[in-house]
C-alpha cells in the first residue's frame, strides 16, 4: 500500500467543541446556552440527551491532554463556550471561565501542543437568542464584545484562532431547516443568520488586528460542493445552484467576491462586504462526505440528493474520499492559495468494546487511510495543506443525535465516562510517527 507521506511541519491534530465535551453545565458561573434549552424541548435531541456532562472534560482535561501527547498529536481544537466567558451574553466576565481556558492551554504547551481555540462552535448565550439572536443585526456587535475579551485574557495563550465553525450549520440547520437550535423554520430568517454570521467574522478579524497579537486567525467552513447525478445539463446546472447556496454564500463574501448571484434578499449594509472580506491567515474545512445532486422540479431551490452507491458511516454519509480531494483542489484555487487545513473529518461508527477490552474499529480506519491519502495527495499537486484535525478526540454529544452517534477515535463510557484509546488512535499515532501505510 502507497505510504501515506506528509511534509515534516504538517499539523497534526484533533477536535472537539465545548458543549460537545465539556459538561459541567452549571459549574462555575457558565450561563445557559441554545443547545441547553433546546435539548429541553421534548423530540428534538434523541433520546432527551443533553450536554449537561456530557464527557466532563472540564474536569478531566488533564487526562485527556496527556492521552494526545502519548499518541503524538501538535495541535488541540477546542471551541470557547461563550456562556462560559460571557453567562449574560454581554457584560460582566467570568474570572472561572477564563481560567479554564487559561489552564486548558497551559496543560497542551507543558506538552508541546499547540492552542487552536474555535470563538463560536454553536452554544450561543440563550440570553442573546431571546431577543432574535443571529437574526438581529445587534448579535455583531455581542459577538465583538466576546471575540475582544477572548483575544484580551486568552491571547497570551492561545496559537491559532478561528471564528466561527461552520456557519452553514448555524444558519440552515438553526434557522432554516430547524434540526439544530435555536430549532426555528424560516427561509427568512436563516437569510438574515446568513449575513450576520458573515459579517460577525469579519468585525472578529477587524478586532484582531488591532490587537497586536501574531497568532493565525482564519475561519472553518463545511462546504457543500456536491457533483451533479449525471452530465446532463439541468444536473449541471443543480449542481451549480447547490455550491452557491451551500459554499459560495459564505466563502465568497470572505473571499473578497461578494455574495453570488441569488434570488434573495440580504439584509447588506453600507461598508458590509468590506468588513466581511478582512483578510485571514488560513481556511479551515470539515468534510465528512460529497452527494450527487439532480434537478428537482419540485424542491425550493429546484435541486435534491440523488442517491449513492458508496458505503455510509453509522450517519448514513456516503463515504467519498474522492470528494474531498474535488473540495480542497477547489477552495485552494477561489482562495488564491490560502493556507489549508482539515480541522475535521472523521466517521461515526458503532465502536463496541469487544471481550479483550478494545474497540476494533476497522471501518473508521479505512475511512481515515482514505482521506488521508487524498490529502496526501493534492499537496503533491500543490495544494497549500498545512495540516489536518481528527474528528473526534472523543466520542461526545452529537447535537441532535445526542450519545447515539460514535465519532472518537478514543471510546468514551458515557456511565463512567472512561476513556479507551480504539485502533484508530494507535492507526493515528503511527500516521504521525511517519509509520502509515
Amino acid at each position: 500500500m502507497e505510504q501515506l507521506d506528509f511534509p515534516a511541519d504538517f499539523v497534526w491534530g484533533t477536535a472537539t467543541a465545548s458543549y460537545q465535551v465539556e459538561g459541567a453545565g452549571h459549574e462555575d458561573g457558565r450561563g445557559e446556552s441554545i443547545w441547553d434549552t433546546f435539548a429541553r424541548i421534548p423530540g428534538k435531541v434523541y433520546a432527551g440527551e443533553n450536554g449537561e456532562v456530557a464527557c466532563d472534560q472540564y474536569h478531566r482535561y488533564p487526562e485527556d491532554i496527556a492521552l494526545m501527547a502519548k499518541l503524538g498529536f501538535k495541535s488541540y481544537r477546542f471551541s470557547i463556550a461563550w456562556p462560559r466567558i460571557l453567562p449574560g451574553g454581554t457584560g460582566p466576565v467570568n474570572p472561572q471561565g477564563v481560567a479554564y481556558y487559561r489552564a486548558l492551554c497551559a496543560e497542551l504547551h507543558k506538552y508541546g501542543i499547540s492552542a487552536c481555540a474555535t470563538l463560536y462552535h454553536w452554544d450561543l448565550p440563550q440570553v442573546l437568542q431571546d431577543t432574535g439572536g443571529w437574526t438581529e443585526r445587534f448579535i455583531v456587535d455581542a459577538f465583538e464584545e466576546f471575540v475582544r475579551v477572548c483575544f484580551a485574557e486568552l491571547g497570551d495563550c492561545v496559537d491559532q484562532w478561528i471564528t466561527i465553525n461552520e456557519p452553514l450549520c448555524v444558519t440552515y440547520l438553526g434557522y432554516y431547516f430547524g434540526v439544530h437550535a435555536p430549532g426555528i423554520q424560516s427561509l427568512d430568517l436563516a437569510l438574515k443568520a446568513v449575513h450576520h454570521v458573515n459579517l460577525a467574522h469579519g468585525v472578529a478579524v477587524k478586532a484582531y488586528r488591532k490587537t497586536g497579537l501574531k497568532a493565525p486567525i482564519g475561519i472553518t467552513w463545511n462546504l457543500s460542493t456536491p457533483r451533479p447525478a449525471t452530465n446532463r445539463e439541468a444536473d449541471q446546472q443543480a449542481a451549480r445552484i447547490a455550491r452557491s447556496i451551500e459554499a459560495e454564500m459564505f466563502a465568497f463574501p470572505v473571499l473578497g467576491k461578494g455574495y453570488p448571484e441569488i434570488p434573495f434578499t440580504l439584509p447588506l449594509q453600507t461598508g458590509d462586504l468590506a468588513t466581511i472580506a478582512q483578510p485571514i491567515d488560513f481556511i479551515g474545512i470539515n468534510y465528512y462526505c460529497e452527494n450527487a445532486v439532480g434537478y428537482d422540479e419540485t424542491a425550493p431551490f429546484k435541486y435534491s440528493t440523488q442517491p449513492c452507491w458508496q458505503d455510509s458511516s453509522d450517519m448514513g454519509w456516503p463515504i467519498v474520499p474522492g470528494g474531498l480531494e474535488r473540495q480542497l483542489k477547489w477552495i485552494h484555487q477561489v482562495s488564491k492559495g490560502l493556507p489549508l487545513y482539515v480541522t475535521e473529518n472523521g466517521y461515526a461508527g458503532k465502536d463496541p468494546i469487544e471481550a479483550d477490552g478494545r474497540v476494533h474499529d476497522r471501518d473508521r480506519i479505512g475511512y481515515l487511510k482514505q482521506h488521508l491519502a487524498a490529502c496526501a495527495k493534492v499537496i503533491k499537486e500543490g495544494v497549500n495543506l498545512k495540516g489536518y484535525y481528527a474528528w473526534s478526540f472523543l466520542d461526545n454529544f452529537e447535537w441532535a443525535y445526542g450519545y447515539s452517534k460514535r465519532f472518537g477515535i478514543v471510546h468514551v463510557d458515557y456511565a463512567t465516562l472512561k476513556r479507551t484509546p480504539k485502533d484508530s488512535a494507535y492507526f493515528f499515532r503511527d500516521v504521525i510517527a511517519g509509520y502509515g501505510e
